[in-house]
This record gives structure tokens, sequence and C-alpha cells, in this order.
């Protein structure tokens, strides 16, 4: 089996045409398959040039949907898009996992360990060489990179666990004795918000600047309650970087309009204060129903003064509103890149290795249910294929995506190439293998297909229970004014 897990991240959700979302669904659907056609490419070819019985190859598990035989070797596509497979005879026993091999004239020749060894490495090794090749094409192409390069709060929930220690205006310079690099998009899990995500212990520690002197702040944390369907939240402090509050368009008829907020306002102040953040007006929004508000604008170059009210929508529940969509991103830098190759897989590895540290912690609040399967991975490339400079970011993604396909099939587990290696280097030490231990073999993979099956299933789940939480967008807000 080929395992599809990375480190899960949550994306915002687009509407689509329906001709769109089928084209970029359908090119989902190709990248993987080109994937997993590529690693076993690998070791078909292998098989091929060391002289084994390549009995069939096929491109996802269970009853084909679709097969052809040629030239001896049945081609198919599965129902259960889980991986792929070459089905060889002469390797460890697989017919409990991958079906019954056809029927067999006379009995196949053994095969050395060592070929075996090359045959079962095949596949990492064209993997790999997949993700080298993706990475000189992003060295060529370039990488979009969205970074908030800013460490300085703008907002500070008043009900979180940082109210009272961090403040409007620090500058955040550690985590936990660790400098930080930026407030989030780091490629080395080293920002502020991933530092939070993935901290180990009972408190956190921050070094801020404030007032031009540095001073320690210790914090406890947070984690957001989730659905039973959904992913365990991860750890929040109650934090977010500065920002412009600047409308980008105002509801025809809400409470921003009728108070004449027009849009390109940017909103300096409301009720007196200084505002450093989107997220701050809506907390003072949502406390203000049927209260008016304050606000002061900044209109091209003069400063407007007005009065907003705000109101509950009649037709949802939610929270007092003004009617107001703002202009967002404006924290966040984007620039286009060239890494060097090594660069790249330096980044996809060290990206596995935090992930793997913190899934085994005992301290890290971080689990398994935070992988993501086959849905989760097809999610993420689905919503980089929508960005801008979509095409881009899918081909690092390309880069991440093999390196971690390379790696995790060289864990000395059965059903994966790394425990074809060790079973062949046990038959190089110890001989042939007898028709008993090849029985129970058989029933070990079996075991373990099924155990790791049961895990794809969770993941899976997960991925189903975050993406429909997420769900599309919401109708229209509308409001009733008395006469």
């Amino acid at each position: 089996m080929r395992p599809c897990l990375l480190g899960g991240r949550r994306y915002v959700p687009h509407s689509y045409s329906p001709m769109t979302t089928f084209l970029l669904l359908l090119a989902v659907v190709a990248i993987f398959n080109v994937i997993i056609f590529v690693h076993e490419l690998g070791h078909f070819l292998a098989a091929k040039w060391r002289g084994l019985r390549v009995d069939r190859f096929q491109i996802w598990f269970g009853k084909p949907l679709w097969k052809k035989e040629i030239n001896g070797v049945q081609y198919g596509l599965g129902w259960i898009p889980a991986g792929g497979f070459v089905a060889l005879p002469q390797m460890a026993p697989m017919e409990a996992v991958e079906g019954s091999n056809r029927d067999l004239e006379e009995p196949l020749p053994p095969v050395k360990p060592l070929d075996k060894i090359i045959v079962a490495f095949a596949g990492p090794l064209f993997s790999f060489l997949l993700a080298v090749i993706s990475a000189f094409v992003v060295m060529g192409a370039g990488k979009p990179k969205d970074t908030v390069e800013s460490t300085v709060i703008g907002w500070v929930d008043e009900a979180g666990v940082a109210s009272g220690q961090l403040q409007v205006g620090d500058e955040i310079l550690q985590v936990n004795g660790e400098p930080v690099n930026g407030f989030a998009g780091s490629a080395h899990f080293d920002s502020v918000q991933e530092s939070v995500m993935l901290s180990e212990g009972e408190l956190i520690e921050f070094l801020v600047r404030r007032n031009g002197e540095e001073v320690r702040v210790t914090t406890d944390f947070n984690i957001p309650e989730t659905r039973w369907w959904e992913r365990k939240g991860m750890r929040t402090v109650g934090i977010w970087v500065e920002n412009q509050v600047i409308a980008k368009s105002i509801l025809k008829g809400g409470p921003a309009d009728r108070a004449g907020l027009q849009a390109g306002d940017e909103i300096v102040s409301a009720n007196g204060e200084e505002l450093r953040s989107r997220r701050r007006l809506t907390d003072i929004v949502s406390n203000s129903e049927n209260k008016e508000v304050a606000l002061v604008v900044l209109r091209g170059e003069q400063l407007v003064e007005l009065g907003v009210t705000p109101l509950k929508p009649t037709n949802a529940e939610r929270d007092p509103m003004i009617g107001v969509e703002f202009e967002t991103g404006d924290e966040f830098t984007q620039t286009i890149y060239h890494p060097g190759p090594l660069e790249q897989i330096g980044d996809s590895v060290r990206m596995m290795w935090v992930t793997v540290a913190k899934i085994v912690s005992p301290k890290s609040d971080v689990g398994i249910q935070h992988l993501s399967g086959p849905v989760g991975i097809g999610g993420v490339m689905f919503d980089l294929l929508s960005m801008e400079g979509g095409w881009r970011r899918v081909l690092f993604f390309m880069v991440l995506f093999n390196v971690n396909l390379a790696i995790l099939n060289m864990l000395p587990f059965p059903i994966l190439d790394g425990g074809h290696i060790v079973l062949a280097t046990v038959e190089m030490v110890a001989g042939k293998f007898n028709a008993l231990f090849s029985r129970i073999l058989e029933v070990v993979q079996f075991a373990f297909f099924f155990l790791l099956l049961g895990l794809f299933l969770f993941i899976t789940s997960k991925d189903i229970g975050d993406r429909v939480s997420m769900g599309g967008g919401r109708e229209p807000v509308q409001y009733e004014w008395p006469e």
C-alpha cells in the first residue's frame, strides 16, 4: 500500500461553477494518478529488469473497475482510491491483499533476495526522482510564498487566555525560547502561529518587545471545541497580527449603508479606540446590538465621523453585524521565489519530521487525526489549484508529497516497500522461507493491511468532517428596520 499522509491544514472554501469544479477535480485525480503511476512504474521496470514475473499492474486497490491484459500483464484501475500495486508472485505473498494471481502453468523459479530488494527499493526511488524533477521545475517557475512577516499583535481576545498578559502593540520575538519567523506561513514551522500550535508542555512563554523593552510573558493555551466528526482543535492563545480595516463592499440597506459608510473607507477607530485589527472591530460590533458605535473613517485624505448601529440579521442566527465585507489579506506578503532543489527537499523532510515528532510526543496535542488521507490531500490540491498561482503551488506540493511517499514507503512495516526489503534481507541471511512461514507472513500482511485501511478510514472521516463543516457560502443577510 502507498500511504498518503501529510500534515493537515484548513483552507477557506470557494464557490465555483459546476464546470470549473469538475475541471479542478479532474486535475486533482490526474495528479494523484501520475504520482501513483510513477511509483508503481519503478517497481514494474525493476521487476522486468531483474527478470521477475509481473502478474498485474493496478492503480488503486480493490476489484478492478477497468482491466486489460497486454503481453501477459493485466493492467487495471481499482475502486479503492488509496494507492496501487504491481503484483509480483515471486516476491513476498500478497494474494490476501491484492487478490489471487492468475493460474500459472508451472511453478515460478525462486528470486534472489538482492533482486527483491532492488524491486522493492525502485518504487520509493522513482517517487523521490519525481520529487527532484518537480523541484527543478519549481526552481525555474518559482514558488509563491505567502507569509505574515510582522509579529506585532493587533488583536487580543478579551475572553482568551492571553488577555491581560499579551497586549496590542507587543512585538513577539520568541515563543518558548525559540526565535520566530513572522506571524504565520513559515515553511519551517517557526512562525508565531505554528510555534503556538505545535508547542509542548502546559504553558507557553513569549518574549515580546513592549514600549522599547523586552518582556517575558507566560500564558496558558486554549484548544477550541470541535464536533465529534471534526478533527481536534489546535492550540491557540487568542491573538492575531495587526491589519487594516478597509471596507470592500457595503450591503445595501444594512446598518453601515444607512450610516453612510462607503466602499474603500478605512475605519481607524471605534468608540474612541484605535483599531489595529478587523477582529477587534468584530468584537465591538458583536457586543453592541442596538447601540450606536462611533466610527472614525479615513476617506481619501479626510477623516469622517459616523455612527452605526449593529443589528442581528432577521434571516440567520448570527451575532450583531453592520453589513460590511472587509478587504482581507493585507497582512500577508506574497512573493515568488526560486528555491533550489536541495532546499525544497530539505524543507519537505523537515516538515515531515516535525509532524511525526509532534504526533509521537506525549507533551503535544497533535495526533494521528491531524494527518490527511487521500480525501484531505485531494482537497488541499483542489484549494491550491484554486488560488492565484495555483499551478506553481501544486508543483511544490508534488515535491512535498513525493518526498513523504518515498520516506513512508521505506518504513520497515509489512506491505510497505521497506517491509519487503527487511524480509529479503532476512532471507539473504537466514535462507529461503519455508511454506509455513510464507503462510504466516501472508496472514500478518493481511492483518496489517486492514490496520492501515482502518487508519485511512479514520483519517478520511476527519477529512470529510472538516470539509462538511467548512461548508459553502452563506446567503446574504437581511435586516428589518422600524418605520
